[in-house]
């Protein structure tokens, strides 16, 4: 999979210039322009900007005529990203703006109507919803609460934990449903499985709550996750859940220079980056199918169908999971049972794990 994306991405570069900021190679007859603008993790991250990156690079492969420009946001900083969507607008047919901190491009949307928009994972300020904007947030709690689930199944210390990079929505979603997975299965399973805070690096989410976990406070900071990584085997954890964008490098690289530990991967099937040796540290993946978003919102503007909206995206459209496949992941097939019927259970509305501004804490989490 990973020399098929890389192919693919040449492919790609060699029709479009890669360079931030500069004008794209012109596409032929009436083919899309399209840009994505990035986290500083780049869209080479193996995780959340990569998949928003394979929507795009299908797209292209159906469209040849189509460009692309990949451009990297390197602070994160909200008012920064929305400069970088007004630096470019004119130039481009389609920009697709991958995380939270691209919440305020709502203004320059509204200035240039004719430009098409792609929102992923935070919809504009105030939730407004903007004629040429299709944005898209995630239950991600639910991919989380599968994470926490295969973790408390899986542990064999009986210690776990979650690392996430910016306590975004997002991120806290990720947090809270992991949580909440493994509260889920201590109580039906009759486990005792404990979830590992480092207090030095709790997060705090946008209103300035403390939310606790373990934050990097950065989506590319692979020294500084290798240290959480580390910290948290060093307490007994042997199997942490990683949604942290490049930073979870470090933690994957703490995993695999530690004994019998496990990660498990986030937004993407990251089971490939899990080899090491002979063996894999990868225990399964949380899913976020973001590519599909991405790859559908194209076609709706190649023909002329795209309709600005503000959609929070499911379980109930496949949107979230975890991966199961043989294979590409080491859960028991106990474990894929037991998950699956929790999965059931949360289709029908039956499990509502928490997330950040649903109403529902890990303190607070019933069913």
């Amino acid at each position: 999979m990973k020399k098929f994306l890389a192919l693919a991405l040449a492919s790609v570069m060699a029709l479009s210039l890669a360079a931030c900021g500069s004008k794209p190679a012109a596409g032929t007859g009436d083919g899309l322009k399209i840009a994505i603008v990035s986290s500083p993790s780049g869209v080479d991250d193996g995780s959340f900007n990569q998949d928003n990156y394979n929507g795009i690079l299908k797209f292209i492969g159906e469209n040849p005529d189509a460009t692309v420009n990949a451009i990297r946001e390197e602070t994160g900083d909200t008012a920064a990203c929305a400069q970088a969507v007004a630096d470019i607008v004119a130039d481009y047919d389609v920009i697709v703006c991958c995380g939270f901190q691209f919440a305020g491009i709502g203004a320059v949307a509204k200035e240039n109507p004719d430009t098409k928009f792609v929102l992923i994972d935070t919809w504009p300020n105030d939730d407004e919803l903007i004629d040429n904007v299709y944005a898209a947030c995630y239950a991600e709690q639910e991919s989380g609460f599968y994470a926490g689930m295969a973790a408390a199944l899986s542990t064999t210390s009986g210690k776990v934990a979650v690392v996430n990079g910016i306590a975004y929505p997002s991120n806290v979603n990720y947090q809270y449903g992991f949580e909440c997975g493994v509260l889920y299965a201590n109580a039906t399973e009759s486990l005792n499985v404990e979830i590992v805070e480092l207090p030095s690096y709790a997060g705090t989410d946008v209103t300035g709550a403390n939310v606790g976990g373990n934050y990097v406070g950065d989506f590319s900071d692979e020294a500084t996750g290798k240290v959480i990584g580390n910290a948290l085997i060093a307490e007994g954890c042997d199997i942490i859940f990683v949604a942290a964008g490049a930073s979870g490098n470090g933690v994957f690289t703490a995993a695999k220079e530690a004994s019998g530990v496990k990660v498990i991967g986030c937004d993407v099937d990251q089971y490939d980056d899990g080899a090491n040796g002979d063996g894999n540290v990868v225990l399964t993946s949380g899913l976020k199918v973001m590519h599909d978003t991405v790859y559908n919102a194209l076609n709706d503007v190649k023909n002329g169908s795209f309709a600005g909206a503000n959609v929070t995206l499911t379980a109930a459209t496949d949107s979230t999971g975890y991966v199961s496949e043989s294979g590409r992941c080491q859960l028991s097939a106990d474990a894929i049972s037991k998950i699956d019927a929790a999965k059931a259970e949360l289709k029908a509305g039956k499990i509502v794990p928490a997330a950040n501004f649903n109403g529902v804490t890990p303190e607070t989490f019933t069913w």
